[in-house]
């Protein structure tokens, strides 16, 4: 063997090839990207109330009662809502165990779970009609006394586990400088959403009508969308990820992983 042949061979022992990236990671985040996406999708089912015969006033009714019992069409959105929730647990779980860097990571993750079990509730627990329909009004006080029923709770559930997840996302993209997408359309996003929320809060304790079909019909778009710009956000980051791998570089977030305070959050 000639000394050059040694070299190249003792660069080679030194110097090995990079062992190929498991391909388990990959598919996780790709799924982890697509469900979110799709739990956008499906939590904005209600915009069919313009297609179907439901007969409800988008400025005066609430969007629980389009699943409502005895509604025509009620089922196709209680089981958009529980397609919602079960597509936002499995990707919070999937979340957890592929981009969990820190507590604010852990915590939105989280979040997002509880959003997707108590939107699952919401779906199998509807709010009961009255007859005749509409309910008629009662001395009930505080917010939204004509949705005092279990529905209620899942729905107040639902709608905080997604603002706390929304903040938290929004936290930790900012800290970390990462994922671009819910640092600029998300936050306006999320603006919106919660603009709009202290409009119903506010509005439902005045006398007269404020247009709060109108109102909660915004703040769940604006969710639908928010869901669907960090499924983006995430498909972008596993994009990047398997470009780095081809590239030979380590993918965003690998290496000191679990370490307290990483700040590679991708």
């Amino acid at each position: 063997m000639t000394p050059t042949e040694h070299r190249w061979a003792g660069l080679a022992v030194l110097d090995p090839p990079p062992a190929p990236v498991r391909r388990g990671p990959r598919v996780l985040r790709w799924c982890v990207a697509v469900a979110v996406a799709l739990a956008g999708v499906c939590y904005s089912s209600w915009v069919l109330e313009f297609v179907l015969p439901i007969g409800l006033d988008p400025v005066n009714s609430f969007l629980s009662e389009l699943d409502a019992q005895g509604r025509s069409y009620g089922w196709v959105f209680s089981t958009a809502d529980t397609l919602t929730g079960i597509l936002a647990l499995i990707a919070a779980i999937g979340g957890i165990f592929e981009y969990s860097w820190g507590r604010l990571s852990i915590a939105a993750w989280v979040a997002l779970g509880c959003f997707g079990m108590s939107t699952i509730a919401d779906a199998q627990l509807p709010l009961r009609t009255c007859h005749p329909d509409p309910c008629p009004k009662t001395d009930d006080s505080g917010l939204f006394p004509q949705l005092h029923q279990i529905h209620a709770l899942t729905s107040t559930l639902a709608v905080t586990s997604i603002f706390v997840a929304m903040i938290a996302f929004s936290a930790a993209a900012f800290r970390y400088r990462r994922w671009p997408v819910l640092r600029h359309s998300g936050l306006w996003i999320l603006v919106l959403a919660s603009a709009v929320t202290a409009w119903m809060l506010i509005a439902d304790n005045l006398p007269g009508n404020y247009g709060l079909g109108i109102a909660q019909r915004i703040q769940i778009g604006s969710i639908s969308l928010w869901l669907i710009a960090l499924g983006v956000q995430l498909g972008v980051t596993a994009r990047r990820a398997e470009l780095s791998v081809a590239n030979g570089e380590h993918p965003p977030g690998s290496g000191a992983r679990w370490r307290r305070g990483h700040r590679n959050w991708p």
